[in-house]
């Protein structure tokens, strides 16, 4: 896992960030067990405890869990996922309305485009 941090926001919501990308995108699947904090900072070469931070905040968020002496994993909650699956989805919208802002498109002429660009990625 490779990841390139901006100065402006706190790292470990950066990390949190990326790990979220990678549980909507499919790559980190429910119930599948987490780096351990220590190979996640020593992969993104950071502080584990910014590491222990980002978790924390991801437990808290109930998007992973911990047992006692174990390794953490992704959530297997659907409602945790649906509702992380909300978020990204109204979070890109968002940008994309905002994007499109200035473009006199209305939305006939845009749900084919849409259509189009996502056959394309498939």
């Amino acid at each position: 896992m490779s990841v390139s941090f901006n100065k402006r926001d706190p790292i470990y919501l950066q990390v949190i960030q990326h790990l979220k990308r990678l549980i909507v995108s499919g790559k980190l699947r429910p119930g599948e067990e987490m780096p351990s904090r220590r190979q996640l900072a020593n992969d993104f070469k950071i502080n584990p405890n910014t590491v222990q931070r980002a978790y924390s905040e991801m437990e808290e968020q109930r998007l992973i869990y911990t047992e006692p002496n174990r390794p953490s994993h992704i959530t297997e909650d659907p409602a945790v996922l649906n509702q992380l699956k909300n978020e990204w989805l109204n979070k890109a919208m968002a940008t994309f309305v905002s994007a499109i802002e200035p473009l006199d498109i209305s939305l006939d002429e845009l749900v084919p485009l849409l259509e189009e660009k996502l056959q394309k990625r498939k």
